[in-house]
């Protein structure tokens, strides 16, 4: 390995360590509380050191929600082989929640931080609308297919109603999960269980009854 090539994998590791930490430090005390000295202390490196990798903390929470939320999107890209739209929506929450599952941090950053008032621009905000980096494009896209194709109620037409009532609800399981998982004051039902009941739960109430059977296990 080159000298370059050596300073470039150095570079790359303490860029990896100080965003792991802004992500922490981000869902611990939230957007406001966190100052580019935190970070700093938080890997023990002096602020100038973080300075030559972000340029300030804005632009180090858009890096972390750009990356993460590419994450997710590219999770939901294996599911697009999925033909039937149900079935495709289906594996899309259950995905939605292992992504929680497998990365608590991220979709706490993410879904249980509240983010800055200034709106992500740039790279970010190019992937609104496109269901290929979009997660909720993507969300979107399956729906209205679903609408397309006559499996929702006729008075469900409104493909956001829809795909926020849903998000909402997985979106609920799983913030249960990562923060709860461990209060033994509840009896917990297994994930999978929870998810599926949920899941078929809200869906029989939007479904058209000849359509509603065919979400059941």
């Amino acid at each position: 390995m080159g000298i370059e090539e050596r300073r470039q994998r150095e570079r790359d590791e303490i860029r990896e360590r100080i965003l792991d930490a802004a992500r922490e430090l981000f869902v611990e005390c939230g957007y406001e509380r966190v100052t580019m000295r935190k970070v700093a202390e938080r890997i023990e490196y002096s602020p100038t050191t973080i300075y030559l990798h972000f340029a300030d903390k804005e632009t180090l929470f858009r890096e972390l929600c750009g990356a993460d939320f590419a994450q997710l999107a590219a999770a939901f890209q294996k599911l697009a082989v999925i033909p039937d739209p149900l079935e495709r929506l289906r594996a899309c929450a259950i995905e939605y929640i292992q992504f929680a599952v497998d990365h608590p941090n991220q979709y706490r950053l993410m879904f249980l931080t509240p983010n800055p008032t200034a709106p992500c621009e740039g790279a970010l905000s190019e992937r609104k609308g496109n269901a290929n980096e979009d997660a909720y494009a993507f969300l979107y896209a399956i729906v209205s297919s679903a609408i397309e194709a006559g499996l929702f109620r006729s008075e469900f037409k409104d493909a956001h109603l829809i795909c926020q009532i849903l998000w909402a609800a997985v979106h609920g399981l799983a913030s249960l999960e990562i923060t709860n998982k461990n209060d033994t004051w509840v009896c917990w039902a297994p994930l999978a269980e929870r998810s599926q009941t949920m899941l078929n739960g809200i869906l029989f109430g939007l479904l058209q009854p000849t359509t509603a059977a065919a979400f059941k296990e």
